[in-house]
């Protein structure tokens, strides 16, 4: 299997030939945050046999890049997520894609690869202040290996009984503004989720790409460090887990199951 980051909390599993890509953000800028690293992805990106949406926020159910999916691409989200998000009615109407509304249990085969949705703790509303609230969810993608995508979460007492055994985790360790509030996971939380999971191996995502417009000079080591120091973290506090901190557009084969 393989993975690649295309950065923030976007990346392809390629895993027993299906392509699975997680919370796709293929823009330079949007609201009021604007990309500061890495390339937006290229067009091979957006090809997917099946796409994971972890939560609403427009961060990561970003509509311009779903309007980018091929026609007829299955899209897996919370569910509510349609009636909560008019702009997936109309693509589901304009570009044909396939919409799969699951929650935390349930499984969608995906050709050889099997996708479970499993909890997390994070606010999962379109917008912080928006009426709908639709749970937050991340994926186990089971195949050659089991991938673990936590899209954004906190920890919470019953992760591993929830998340069960991964061989890779995808873990997010930072954020796109000098707070990370609420229900998230920086970088040394991050790595006490790998004592938990005991995953063979980790890749830290959502971080590093987007940032504020007009605040570089604010707290900057929260937009650079969190890969860094996830890596140190986890070197003390899981060495048995073999991390591989990725540039953006960079993929890696991580070793398969026990």
């Amino acid at each position: 299997m393989e993975v690649t980051w295309w950065g923030h909390a976007t990346c392809t599993i390629e895993d027993s030939g299906v392509r699975v890509l997680t919370d796709p953000l293929f823009a330079r800028r949007f609201a009021h945050l604007r990309r500061r690293r890495g390339e937006v992805p290229p067009a091979q990106a957006s090809v997917a046999d099946a796409v994971l949406i972890s939560h609403l926020h427009s961060d990561h159910l970003h509509l311009p890049s779903l309007a980018r999916l091929a026609p007829g691409s299955l899209l897996i989200v919370p569910r509510g997520a349609v009636g909560a998000v008019p702009g997936l009615r109309l693509l589901r109407r304009m570009r044909g894609l396939r919409i799969s509304e699951v929650a935390a249990g349930d499984t969608v085969r995906v050709g050889e690869v099997l996708v479970r949705a499993v909890p997390a703790l994070h606010d999962g509303r379109r917008f912080p202040v928006g009426p709908h609230r639709v749970p937050a969810l991340g994926y186990v993608v089971e195949g050659e290996a089991r991938t673990y995508f936590a899209g954004d979460t906190g920890l919470f007492d019953t992760m591993a009984d929830a998340v069960g055994p991964v061989d890779v985790a995808l873990l997010p360790v930072g954020g796109w503004g000098p707070n990370l509030g609420h229900h998230h996971l920086d970088a040394a939380r991050a790595a006490q989720v790998l004592t938990l999971l005991g995953p063979r191996s980790a890749v830290p995502v959502h971080y590093g790409t987007y940032w504020p417009i007009g605040m570089d000079g604010v707290r900057p080591h929260e937009f650079h460090a969190p890969g860094d120091e996830f890596v140190r973290q986890a070197s003390l506090l899981a060495p048995e887990v073999a991390v591989h901190r990725l540039g953006h557009g960079e993929h890696v084969r991580p070793e398969a199951r026990r």
